[in-house]
């Protein structure tokens, strides 16, 4: 018998910046779940704070709306391919996803990814075309692009026959087809102004949530803390009812049983809040507390009956950095957590919420080595630890090869570029030096799109690169593609580094006679230890260069002699850059206050016999 048939679970997925965060922000408000006058910030489900500085979803969140008789149970997912563990975790909660496209910018790499994860899983989905008050809008080509990716993607003929809906999100209207040529945009009619075609599209395509009778069942896709009562589990019930004290028992993955368990919290989703129960049956999206070493993939079933739920297998990472102790002539003077035994224990608790990380330990009892989607899934748990007060160093990324009928094979990205006419030309040249395979070129608006297929390890330092090579104005989007065999060695970085040769605290003196050497990247006043890498050489040579270097002080003066030193602003250095810049040889420092680039060997002269012995090797 159905519980509760006016249930509807669907997730919102989409490439980054497509407007699934502000789209949930207007259905929210046309559902009554802020009082009217109340100021709400905007991305309001964006609430950690890396999310808000950066502008994009980095964790699945959920919310629910009531609308008439129906409930709907939302999950809010990330759009960057580098956090597509988040995704694929949730969409066991939902029965069907809205999928967002921009009406300019069409299908790109993570709609590919997030749309292949749902046609897997059977779900139904419904198309919406964001952005259609953009000027260089082209939402009827954008329909057609998304209409081909299914089919390229193996969609069946009833998953192909998807309802289409036009949005305007910032503004909260949802139309049922285009306005005509011609026609005033946004509609003048009040009645059409709102998102009421997307909540029907909702009720009448996405299918109920099941209500399967039987003893209790529910996975669990995510977790919350909280310091009162610690960890919180959240996710999808799949079969009967439970209680508040009812006699439960812990399904782990692999199959373990944990009895004697009482369900002693249970809360349900309303607008942004969490409302506590006393009962919930099957299809609803609960959040559960008090079960000690609750990790996702868990089931909690009826104690007499204790059944795990078989999760959904998360693609394994495709890159590796190393994460050890700081030991440079600073380490200690800005971190709170700074020994190894404090570092392993805060990425073993980062385990127990983030699936698609691992971690294992090394020959060094100082390193562990940490794998990831790729840069930014593991910049943004750097940049996490670092928050919260603990300092290391890490190496530059690496590729995880993996061994198959006795070949090498290594992961590759499908790449998509948005560039000017006038750079398209560098940029292909760049690309191809990189390995790249172009699988499309056309016209987006004003802008060139290139589509290739190219080695994960070619896009190490590739951000950075065609930014130089455009002025800035290159946009590049990429999601896991394939493996394939290994492709050979790619060319390593175009610039050498240039090096502190002394410690000390550097003086506008000193970079102005050095200035001509290359781009620094910290300017006078700032600490240096020698080793530590203060710039970018102009050729592909290191420079070992004292900046420290002071005035000496005389009692003779000179026409001009106390002039002003000019130089030109140092290049910051964020954490994604700094790891998209280091080579072999250096090493990344982080500290809650400092980034800092170094040489693992910090004295010149046993760099100089490390290489010579390296040279020789070869």
């Amino acid at each position: 018998m159905k519980t509760r048939p006016d249930i509807r679970n669907v997730a919102i997925i989409a490439h980054v910046d497509h407007g699934k965060t502000t789209l949930v922000d207007a259905m929210l408000r046309q559902s009554g779940v802020f009082r009217e006058g109340q100021q709400v910030q905007t991305r309001v489900m964006d609430s950690n704070p890396l999310e808000r500085e950066r502008g994009i979803t980095i964790l699945a969140k959920n919310t629910a709306v009531r609308h008439g008789d129906a409930k709907f149970n939302i999950v809010d997912t990330p759009g960057h391919a580098d956090f597509g563990g988040e995704v694929e975790r949730v969409l066991q909660m939902v029965q069907g996803v809205l999928l967002l496209v921009d009406a300019a910018e069409g299908v790109m790499p993570q709609t590919r990814f997030v749309l292949r994860k749902a046609l897997e899983l059977d779900l139904h989905a419904i198309v919406v075309v964001n952005k259609i008050d953009r000027k260089d809008a082209r939402a009827t080509e954008v329909v057609n692009e998304t209409f081909d990716l299914f089919i390229e993607l193996g969609a069946s003929e009833q998953q192909a026959d998807f309802p289409v809906l036009f949005t305007n999100a910032k503004a909260g209207i949802a139309l049922r087809s285009l306005p005509e040529e011609g026609a005033v945009y946004p509609p003048a009619a009040s009645e059409t102004q709102n998102l009421e075609p997307l909540f029907e599209t909702i009720l009448s395509h996405i299918p109920e949530a099941p209500a399967e009778d039987g003893p209790f069942q529910m996975l669990v896709s995510a977790i919350d803390h909280n310091k009162y009562v610690g960890r919180i589990g959240i996710g999808r019930i799949f079969r009967g009812s439970s209680r508040i004290n009812a006699p439960i028992a812990k399904v782990a993955r692999d199959g373990e049983v944990e009895t004697g368990l009482r369900l002693t919290t249970m809360l349900t989703f309303q607008g942004l809040e969490r409302i506590e129960v006393e009962e919930a049956s099957a299809g609803d999206i609960i959040c559960i507390s008090g079960i000690e070493g609750l990790n996702i993939g868990d089931t909690i079933a009826d104690a007499g009956t204790p059944e795990g739920i078989h999760a959904v297998a998360v693609d394994e990472p495709t890159v590796s950095m190393s994460f050890s102790v700081n030991n440079s002539p600073f380490a200690g003077k800005e971190g709170k957590y700074v020994t190894s035994r404090q570092i392993r224990e805060r990425l073993m608790r980062e385990l127990e919420s983030n699936v698609a990380l691992r971690v294992s330990d090394t020959e060094s009892a100082d390193t562990y080595e940490v794998r990831g989607r790729g840069e930014l899934h593991l910049s943004i748990l750097i940049e996490t630890m670092r928050r919260e007060g603990y300092e290391l160093q890490v190496s530059k990324p690496q590729v995880i090869v993996m061994e198959r009928d006795g070949k090498r094979w290594e992961p590759v990205e499908y790449v998509v570029v948005d560039v000017a006419e006038e750079y398209a030309g560098a940029v292909i040249e760049s690309l191809g030096k990189r390995k790249a395979i172009m699988s499309n070129m056309f016209n987006v608006g004003d802008s060139r799109r290139l589509e290739y297929t190219m080695p994960t390890r070619a896009i190490f330092g590739l951000r950075g690169e065609l930014l130089t090579l455009t002025r800035g104005t290159a946009v590049m989007s990429h999601t896991y593609y394939d493996h394939q065999e290994w492709q050979g060695e790619l060319p390593g970085r175009s610039v050498g580094a240039l090096v502190a040769s002394d410690t000390g605290t550097i003086t506008a003196y000193a970079l102005a006679g050095v200035e001509q050497r290359g781009r620094f990247f910290v300017g006078p006043g700032v600490e240096v230890y020698e080793g530590m890498v203060v710039g970018r050489a102009n050729d592909d040579k290191d420079i070992a260069l004292n900046v420290v270097r002071a005035k000496k002080l005389t009692n003779m003066r000179a026409a001009g002699s106390d002039d002003n030193v000019k130089l030109a602003p140092p290049e910051e250095m964020s954490l994604e850059r700094a790891i998209e810049f280091i080579d072999d040889d250096e090493l990344v420092e982080i500290t809650p206050k400092s980034i800092r680039i170094r040489k693992r060997i910090l004295d010149e002269s046993e760099r100089l016999k490390a290489r010579k012995r390296e040279a020789s090797r070869v």
